[in-house]
């Protein structure tokens, strides 16, 4: 068999045997066993059959383990010790006062340490509890059956069908929790009906279409989960079920609340998120006392009222993406939390009276009515909303904590708001901010975020006063000042991330600094510095980070020295002559010093240990002898400029160099380098390219699989296929195949851009092909505007939602597939097919001379900054390494620490 498809398909004859899935079930083997105290010269060692399987210990002679004859030894609460008289012996011993203890003598110190784990975890239980989940079962395993103090029983992501498989779980008299989710029941398992000490029971992704009347005999059930099933309807026996105090239905088919509700008195926790209720009837819940409701991915597009009284249990509504274009959530007068995320709301109205916490991010609000005022509001997103400035009741949240108003059109602030002593987290990016308010009395603020606004200056006591200031982002603005951090040499600052990227800031606010002697981040990037003091620089001692790109230095101040824990120097774009003496610095991981004008570097005779990137490209006049580009190779991310020679490699071929790009990357969180890039600047012929970049979010291993090997696929799948949009389709599909093992558990987001050429049209156009799955997009400068040529595919796109749901994949409240990645169409995530996919989307176009360059990203990047800023940043920039480069720092300056290409 073609080993590619090893990790897709198994074959086996008879029953499926799989060594790690079966020592979960049971641990056998046949041993040298003493029964009773080792002292006693009447207990001999004999040989016998013993299994872990359970909760208990089973032992029996060679011959009557055919019979069944054995002794039962439960483990719950018990002991496991290890034996130093004797090679590799345990001792096992059950609990109280009558307990039997068995000596084991295993053959090797492996057998004994895996008994030993399997066994020392079972007794550490305090519940009789047993977890064969995912272990490829297709009926319970014989010896389970002799638990009979099991409570709690985990047989989720097996293979058991709705047969007289189950019947035997009604041997186990003490059951009260069974999870048998994801499962192949295919029908409703009607034994289960008889087990009465049941009061969980999770019966989720079975491809259920009814619930048998007989559910109504569990009448001590708590807790039952039927989610992603095919239910559209239930029995009106499930009314007998007065203890019942969870349901959760969601990711079924039912179009309306169920009637038998009305009956369920003692249901507190209602989950019908991701079926097909189109208006919400309140009379439904009158007569119940639900606390906690969860509609979300609905198609509710309206609540019809009912009498406030009778809705007074409800504290948490969740009504994320549906259709509402308006709410008026005061029907719920002692609601706590709302989640309303994702609608079509153009306006809002609740009850303040208990409201705790208010979601309502990416809708069309304008107005937000809260009545009466909120006094024990805690957090409120109302960001990407149409907002323009902030409701007057707010003043009256005195416990308000955290407040996200980003993205709206928000003017300004009131003036109130940086008095507030409560106020921990204040997000106002992406408005329409000219000032701040004057008045700053000793806020317990600690987070402010104000990038991307219109702010020529800061209050100039925003530092005086604000003593629990710890991050300040106010980076893409037209700041030209800095207000004081102190008035006299005493400074009482802990200010420790300062981001002030995209601004107008000259040198005259670099002596500004030196009173936050806590700083640890500080990004400067693109603005206007000539000089950093050396003097300044040797009052941050705390520094960490620097980022001083896109400005006018000329050096890098010789007291960075004095920074004994800074890890991370980014200076690029600069006009930088002298090397820093930063490679003295122990701590030292990541230097960028490309597109400057340095000449030579000096290294001492040993390089930081933790030195992980160095970028040297762009410095058209370094020369580097040979020891010391032996003594950098050792660095794993070391860029140089390739040495020039006297024709290129398209030249030697017979034509011009058509192509140039610029790329660079950056790594994220634990210095991880998630991401990979792809570039071929002459790609099967002189006249094509290929372009890509790969992410991985948390893992290295997809994005490097991908930039080793899409290339060669798409270079085959060019002559195979004529199509523009098949050759690009079959080149993932194909390269799903081959990431193999990697590609089962693991994924990563994937765009390539492939500019064509007819070679037997000389005079005719080039057409740029690009395809992306997941998050990293593509974008084309068209006359100065953007033009997308990527799609994220997410449960956002309706025809997205629709496939997946066939599929009956869970939506998680994070809103991702089965709790894994928000994206339905990725490299990778092979367990998650057919819900996720590796099909991408496929753009082709023509490419005009109003054509001026594409930019390819990772997720990271377009999190940060927009298709739109992206174009306006980069399209006066002639050299395009420093373009590449510009987009990635300010990503940086506006907040990102994912990994980025």
């Amino acid at each position: 068999m073609n080993t590619e498809l090893g990790s897709l398909l198994r074959f086996y004859a008879g029953k499926p045997h799989g060594i790690e899935s079966s020592e979960r079930v049971q641990l056998s083997g046949t041993y040298n066993v003493r029964k009773g105290k080792l002292q006693l010269p009447v207990n001999r060692w004999s040989r016998r059959q013993v299994i872990l399987c359970g909760t208990c210990l089973m032992v029996s002679s060679v011959k009557a383990s055919h019979t069944g004859k054995m002794h039962i030894l439960p483990l719950i609460g018990g002991k496991v010790e290890e034996v130093k008289k004797h090679n590799h012996c345990l001792a096992f011993s059950s609990a109280g006062p009558q307990s039997q203890t068995y000596y084991i003598s295993f053959d090797s110190f492996t057998e004994h340490l895996r008994w030993h784990r399997h066994a020392a975890k079972m007794v550490s239980q305090r519940i009789s509890s047993v977890d064969l989940s995912c272990c490829s079962l297709e009926k319970l395993p014989p010896n389970l059956l002799y638990s009979q103090d099991l409570t709690h029983l985990n047989l989720k992501h097996n293979f058991l069908p709705a047969d007289h498989t189950l019947q035997q779980l009604q041997r186990f008299t003490r059951l009260r929790s069974l999870n048998l989710s994801n499962n192949h029941l295919g029908s409703f398992p009607l034994s289960i009906c008889s087990i009465s000490t049941l009061t969980e029971v999770n019966l989720s992704c079975n491809h259920l279409t009814s619930v048998h009347s007989a559910v109504g005999n569990m009448h001590n059930l708590q807790t039952f989960l039927l989610d992603g099933n095919l239910l559209s309807s239930l029995p009106s026996e499930l009314g007998s079920l007065q203890r019942l105090t969870y349901l959760g239905l969601s990711f079924n088919e039912f179009r309306q609340v169920p009637v038998v509700l009305e009956q369920l008195g003692s249901v507190e926790r209602l989950c019908m998120a991701g079926n097909s209720l189109s208006q919400l009837p309140l009379q439904a819940f009158r007569l119940l006392r639900i606390k906690y409701v969860d509609l979300r991915l609905n198609k509710i597009s309206r609540l019809v009222p009912d009498e406030p009284d009778f809705l007074r249990h409800v504290s948490q509504l969740d009504l994320r993406d549906n259709g509402l274009t308006e709410l008026d959530a005061s029907l719920f007068p002692r609601l706590e939390v709302l989640h309303c995320e994702r609608n079509r709301l153009s306006s809002l109205r609740v009850k303040g009276c208990m409201l705790k916490g208010l979601y309502a991010a990416h809708n069309e609000l304008r107005e937000l009515d809260i009545s009466p005022a909120a006094t024990n509001l805690t957090y409120m997103d109302i960001s990407r909303n149409c907002m323009e400035s902030l409701p007057e009741w707010l003043s009256e949240s005195k416990k308000l904590e955290v407040l996200d108003i980003s993205h709206n059109h928000i003017k300004e602030l009131p003036p109130w708001l940086l008095c507030r002593s409560s106020l921990r987290k204040l997000l106002a990016g992406h408005n329409r901010l000219q000032r701040l308010p004057d008045r700053v009395e000793r806020p317990l603020l600690e987070v402010l975020d104000l990038q991307h606004n219109l702010l020529l200056e800061l209050p100039c006591n925003l530092f005086l006063k604000s003593d629990s200031l710890r991050c300040l982002n106010a980076s893409a603005n037209k700041l030209e000042s800095l207000p004081p951090s102190s008035l006299s040499e005493e400074s009482h600052s802990i200010l420790q991330e300062l981001y002030l990227t995209n601004n107008h800031l000259t040198d005259k606010c670099v002596p500004l600094l030196t009173g936050h002697t806590h700083l640890r981040v500080l990004h400067m990037a693109y603005n206007h510095l000539q000089t950093f003091p050396a003097s300044k620089m040797a009052k941050l001692e705390e520094l960490e980070e620097v980022d001083l790109s896109g400005n006018r230095l000329k050096a890098v101040p010789t007291t960075i020295m004095n920074c004994r824990r800074m890890h991370t120097l980014i200076a690029h774009s600069n006009n930088i002559e002298v090397f820093p003496e930063v490679m003295q610095l122990m701590d030292m991981k990541c230097v960028d010093l490309s597109c400057n004008e340095l000449s030579e570097i000096t290294l001492p005779e040993n390089l930081p240990p933790k030195l992980q990137e160095l970028d040297l490209t762009g410095n058209p006049r370094l020369n580097l002898d040979h020891k010391t580009l032996e003594q950098l190779n050792n660095i794993r991310c070391f860029r140089i400029d390739p040495p020039p020679t006297s024709f290129s490699a398209n030249e030697a071929s017979g034509g011009p160099a058509v192509w140039s790009h610029g790329y660079t990357e950056a790594s994220g969180v634990k210095n991880k380098l998630c991401v990979a890039a792809l570039s071929v600047n002459s790609f099967c012929g002189n006249r094509e390219a290929l372009y890509g970049v790969f992410d991985g979010d948390r893992n290295v291993e997809v994005p490097y699989l991908l930039q080793c090997t899409m290339n060669d696929i798409l270079a085959e799948e060019l002559h195979k296929t004529k199509s523009e949009e098949d050759y690009m389709t079959n080149t993932f599909l194909v390269m799903q195949r081959k990431l193999g093992t990697a590609g089962q558990k693991l994924g990563g987001s994937a765009a390539l851009c492939h500019i064509r050429h007819d070679p037997t049209d000389p005079a005719g156009c080039f057409t740029l092909t690009a395809a992306n799955v997941g998050k990293c997009q593509a974008i084309l400068c068209r006359d100065g505007k953007p033009l997308p040529l990527s799609l994220q595919h997410n449960i956002s796109l309706p025809e997205e939602y629709n496939r997946i749901r066939q599929h009956k994949a869970i939506i998680t409240e994070d809103n991702k597939v089965n709790g894994v990645t928000d994206c339905t169409r990725i490299m990778g995530y092979s367990f998650l097919y057919p819900s996720v996919l590796p099909r991408p989307h496929v753009h082709t176009l023509t490419l005009t001379p109003q054509d001026e360059f594409f930019v390819l990203g990772s997720r990271g990047l377009w999190d940060a900054v927009s298709p739109a800023e992206a174009v306006e940043a980069v399209r006066t920039v002639p050299d395009a390494l420093a373009a590449a480069k510009k987009l990635c720092t300010l990503a940086q300056g506006y907040g990102c620490t994912d990994s980025l290409s």
